[in-house]
């Protein structure tokens, strides 16, 4: 399995980001996918996932400002980001191999994951 994001960097409040997951090594088409994200300090939160069938789950906190949207002819996974605020500050994360549930109870498989950083 290997997973490799894209697409972080520095943003003002308010502004725009999207990211990317590759993925490979693994049937992508029905793997459950999904992004968490880790602020400096803190524990990991679960942002939002993706299941084979599209169905979606988002962290209450980014409803309305983030959408999970995967492409199973290409094998990958975007996050876009907008309306940023300073919380959404972290190191964010594509994985896989979390379980069917939300949010997920196992940690699955990551990638190497992007920073986010967004300034007031």
């Amino acid at each position: 399995v290997h997973l490799v994001e894209s697409g972080g960097g520095s943003v003002q409040s308010g502004g725009s980001l999207k990211l990317s997951c590759a993925a490979s090594g693994f049937d992508f088409t029905t793997a459950p996918m999904g992004w968490a994200r880790q602020p400096r300090g803190k524990g990991l939160q679960w942002v939002a996932i993706i299941f084979g069938d599209g169905r979606m789950n988002y962290r209450e906190s980014v409803k309305g400002r983030f959408t999970i949207s995967r492409d199973n002819a290409k094998n990958t996974v975007d996050l876009q980001m907008n309306s940023l605020t300073t919380e959404d500050t972290g190191k964010y994360y594509c994985a896989t191999d979390f379980g069917g549930s939300w949010p997920p109870r196992r940690f699955g498989t990551w990638g190497q994951g992007t920073q986010v950083t967004v300034s007031s």
